[in-house]
């Protein structure tokens, strides 16, 4: 049996719970879709470049051994995402690791298109750059900026994950947010700079 691309979630976690001990496939490609996204938003949660594959690991363990239980109310990337939210929330309490804060608008408007290859490169300087300054932030202000600008989390969904009030929840996002424009000019300053 092979396993198309083409297939949505819904059908390779209906496969995975279906497949045969020892056939992993279907979830394979579940966790091919989505590591990356995993990765990333555990390096930012943890603060930590070093432990970020690790956590992303377990929540992928985590997904797996929990399928059998997954309702599928809510959809499969939802899912992992609320695991990955948990899963590095309790690494960062039980480490206190300086966590990281997204503010997706630092991007800056070019005034001309680059060429494909000088685009892919800034890109990749400013994900570095944003990454940087994400490690350099207060865990308080970036781990509920990345449950709202990476995740996509709501203000009162952040708020009971931290078990915070609503208003704290809103008031360390516009922080972060302010903190994250600060750094980031920064940064860009000392690079100028050099």
């Amino acid at each position: 049996m092979t396993f198309e691309q083409g297939l949505s979630d819904e059908d390779l976690v209906r496969l995975a719970r279906e497949a045969p001990e020892g056939d992993t496939r279907p979830f394979e490609e579940l966790v091919r879709r989505y590591e990356r996204k995993v990765y990333t938003n555990c390096r930012y949660l943890s603060g930590s470049p070093s432990d970020a594959e690790d956590l992303a690991q377990e929540v992928f363990v985590k997904a797996y051994f929990g399928l059998a239980g997954f309702e599928g109310r809510a959809s499969f990337e939802t899912w992992v995402k609320r695991i990955k939210s948990n899963h590095c929330i309790n690494f960062v309490t039980k480490k206190r690791v300086q966590t990281v804060d997204v503010d997706p608008g630092v991007v800056e408007n070019a005034a001309r298109q680059p060429p494909a290859v000088e685009r892919a490169l800034d890109n990749q300087d400013t994900q570095g750059r944003v990454g940087a300054v994400l490690l350099r932030m207060t865990e308080t202000l970036r781990i509920p900026l990345v449950l709202r600008d990476l995740d996509g989390m709501a203000y009162d969904e952040i708020a009971d994950q931290l078990g915070i009030g609503l208003s704290a929840v809103k008031m360390r996002i516009k922080r972060g947010r302010e903190e994250f424009r600060t750094l980031f000019r920064e940064a860009q300053a000392d690079e100028v700079a050099e």
